[in-house]
């Protein structure tokens, strides 16, 4: 058995290549499905965020390439098209990885929350699906146990770096005092509500939420006294805006420079800046042709998130080590279960031996057998039949010059050399 973990990052890959797999939440349940029909194929699980595409399986030999196959094959892909960009992490070293991305030091924000929670959305469907059994069951709940260590043993979680914090500081660098701006923000999941509470506390004036439904944007709205819209409504306000937030699910671009062009019209040039954090991405690219419009994508983000990372390394460097150890820890346990069919064999053997002697020693008391006689028998018997087969087996093993065999029966039957240079007879 091995497990498995491969895929693609923002380490790894363009944006443009992360939009073409990007699993939507709808679409996981049924690729599950097809994905643990594959050929050696036990358990699957699959992450997928604006920063990740990755594949968690259960294999039943080491070198099985169909689930990477299986990836290319899903989205239309030649393998040559992804091969450059993949990683793929066998057994210890995918242990280790989803470790490290539970932790949030695989992450473009070092030690953001964030992706644990989709590590566990990623679980609860797998879950539902029913692509889960006992050894990714195990190495989740590990890399969940492990992940509140590290927040609860070190500083990694202390400092207000994100995503959606990068964005907002960009921001400020751009027009200085946020006072006098006026932001739209698209979406309303955790990616918008942690800029929208960023926002708040630099002292934007004018808060525009749009999303979907109405009914989502308005319990947004309500935290930090916004204007609710629905993405309908986008066109009619999209001029404005000067800083646009973007962070939705849409498959397709919900913002084209038709849009935009029309919006720069009626803001006579005043210039807008516009960051797409979305992955597909929400604004189409022509956008950032344009001369008023500062348009930067999720990829975009990644120097400014550096200039905020120096706070977190050290806690990064703890963590590490906390990896580590907890990777060694269920690589014993899956170790373990190696052994598990061999101490059953070996109980259900003894218990044969058992029941064996019993019944003859039952059939003597029955027929008169003084019982101390009996008892001394039975173990005599009993210990003869319990060794009978070891030692036959280090007889030949002594014979064939087998002393690595004679050394393990040491550690195995926990033997002390004193007894073995004693007389066998007293």
């Amino acid at each position: 058995m091995t497990i498995l973990a491969f895929g693609i990052n923002h380490a790894t890959a363009p944006v443009d290549l992360r939009e073409k797999i990007i699993f939507s939440s709808d679409a996981i349940p049924d690729a599950l499905g097809e994905l643990t029909h594959q050929q050696g194929v036990n358990e699957a699980a699959i992450l997928s965020t604006c920063n990740r595409t990755e594949i968690y399986c259960s294999l039943e030999e080491s070198r099985n390439e169909r689930p990477i196959a299986w990836l290319s094959e899903y989205h239309g892909l030649k393998q040559e098209q992804l091969a450059p960009f993949l990683y793929t992490h066998p057994d210890a070293h995918a242990v280790k990885h989803m470790l490290r991305v539970a932790s949030g030091l695989d992450s473009m924000v070092l030690g953001e929350p964030q992706v644990l929670g989709q590590l566990k959305s990623s679980y609860q469907t797998a879950l539902k699906a029913g692509s889960i059994g006992k050894y990714l069951g195990r190495l989740f709940q590990h890399s969940f146990k492990v992940a509140k260590e590290i927040r609860t043993t070190t500083t990694i979680g202390n400092h207000p770096v994100s995503v959606a914090f990068a964005a907002v500081r960009l921001a400020q660098q751009i027009f200085g005092d946020l006072s006098g701006q006026t932001a739209l923000l698209i979406g309303a999941g955790d990616t918008i509500e942690l800029t929208a509470k960023h926002l708040h506390e630099n002292g934007l004036s004018r808060m525009i939420i749009a999303n979907r439904t109405l009914q989502r944007s308005q319990h947004l709205s309500s935290e930090y006294s916004a204007y609710a819209i629905t993405l309908g409504d986008i066109p009619q306000h999209l001029a404005e805006a000067d800083i646009i937030i973007s962070s939705t699910a849409s498959p397709l671009p919900i913002l084209g420079k038709g849009a935009f062009e029309s919006a720069i019209k009626v803001r006579k040039h005043r210039p807008v800046f516009v960051v797409d954090i979305a992955v597909p991405r929400d604004i189409e690219p022509e956008v950032g042709d344009l001369d008023d419009v500062y348009l930067y994508t999720i990829d975009d983000l990644k120097d400014v998130i550096q200039d905020n990372m120096h706070s977190r390394q050290k806690a990064a460097q703890q963590a590490e080590e906390i990896i580590d150890t907890q990777v060694t820890h269920f690589m014993d346990w899956l170790g373990s279960l190696d052994a598990v069919s061999t101490i059953r064999a070996l109980r259900n053997q003894a218990q044969s031996i058992q029941e064996e002697v019993f019944v003859l020693a039952q059939k003597k008391l029955q027929s008169g057998a003084d019982p101390e006689q009996v008892l001394q028998e039975v173990t005599q018997t009993l210990t003869n039949k319990l060794i009978h087969s070891p030692s036959s087996q280090l007889r030949a093993a002594g014979a064939a010059g087998r002393n690595d065999l004679l050394s393990a029966a040491y550690e195995l039957f926990d033997l002390n050399m004193d007894h073995a240079t004693s007389d066998p007879k007293k």
